[in-house]
C-alpha cells in the first residue's frame, strides 16, 4: 500500500492529471468516463480528448435537481445504486464521489462498478471516513437532527442533507482491504480535512466538537483529517480476479 499523504493536496486537479495521463496513455482515444455519485456535485476537468460522461445517483430530490442542473454530463441515470444501468468493461475512469458512505449495500454497488472498469482503467474514489470524529458524528445524529444542524452549518449552495449510511467499508482500512481481495492496485492515497460543516459559518464550532470526540474516544476516531481520496487501478493482468 502507499503511504497515506496528510498534505493539503487539491485531489480535484490530482484525479484530473490522472484522467489525462490515462488519455494519453491510450494514445488519444476518447475515454469513457462514469461518475457515481453526479449529484453531489463531483466533477473532472477531463475536456482533453473529448471524453463521453456518464453520470449515475440515487434518486433523491436534491440530487436530482443538482444533476439535471448539470453541463458537463452526456447522460445521466437516477436509481437505486444497485440498478443504475453499468455496462460491464465499459468505463475508462470511474470517479465514485462522496457516494459510498450514504449508501446501503456498498460493496456490491463498488463490485458493480469495478465490473464496469476496463483492465487497467482508474477508480478514484472520495468518500468520508466512518472512523473520523467527523464522519462519527455524522452518522450518529438522528436524521431529524442532522436536517437542523445542516441548516445552521453548511455552507450555503452544498446539495444536502444526504443519508449517512457509513458501513464498515467506508474508512481506510476498509478500502484498502476491499482492493486487496479483489485484486486492485492502490496507486495514491490522500486524507484530509473537507466535511461541509468544517467549511461552514461555524467552522470553529465544529473543529472543537470533533477535538473533543477525538479525545472522549482516545483518539480512535481521528479529528485530523475526515477525508478518504484514493487513486486505484485495476489490473491489465490476466491472473487478477475477473469481476
Amino acid at each position: 500500500m502507499p503511504e497515506v499523504q496528510w498534505s493539503p493536496v487539491d485531489e480535484d486537479d490530482v484525479f484530473s492529471q490522472r484522467v489525462r495521463e490515462q488519455w494519453t496513455e491510450q494514445l488519444g482515444r476518447r475515454l469513457d468516463i462514469l461518475i457515481a455519485g453526479c449529484g453531489g456535485g463531483g466533477t473532472l476537468d477531463a475536456r482533453r480528448g473529448d471524453p463521453l460522461v456518464t453520470g449515475v445517483d440515487e434518486d433523491l430530490p436534491p440530487l436530482r435537481a443538482h444533476t439535471v442542473s448539470r453541463q458537463d454530463l452526456d447522460a445521466y441515470y437516477l436509481d437505486d445504486m444497485r440498478a443504475v444501468p453499468i455496462a460491464p468493461r465499459s468505463y475508462d475512469v470511474i470517479y465514485v464521489s462522496f457516494l459510498l458512505e450514504r449508501i446501503h449495500n456498498a460493496e456490491l454497488v463498488l463490485d458493480r462498478l469495478i465490473a464496469g472498469l476496463r483492465p487497467g482503467g482508474l477508480l478514484l474514489v472520495r468518500a468520508r471516513d466512518r472512523r473520523s470524529a467527523y464522519g462519527f458524528c455524522d452518522r450518529m445524529a438522528p436524521s431529524w437532527l442532522r436536517g437542523l444542524l445542516w441548516k445552521a452549518l453548511a455552507p450555503a449552495g452544498t446539495v444536502g442533507p444526504l443519508p449517512a449510511v457509513y458501513e464498515p467499508l467506508v474508512s481506510r482500512e476498509g478500502i484498502q482491504t476491499y482492493c486487496l481481495m479483489r485484486g486492485l492496485m492502490i496507486a495514491e492515497d490522500y486524507t484530509k480535512t473537507s466535511g461541509p460543516a468544517r467549511r461552514g459559518p461555524h467552522a470553529g464550532l465544529v473543529k472543537t466538537a470533533c477535538g473533543i470526540v477525538s479525545a472522549l474516544s482516545g483518539d480512535r476516531l481521528t479529528d485530523k483529517a475526515d477525508e478518504i481520496s484514493m487513486v486505484i487501478r485495476k489490473p491489465q493482468n490476466h491472473f487478477a480476479r475477473l469481476i
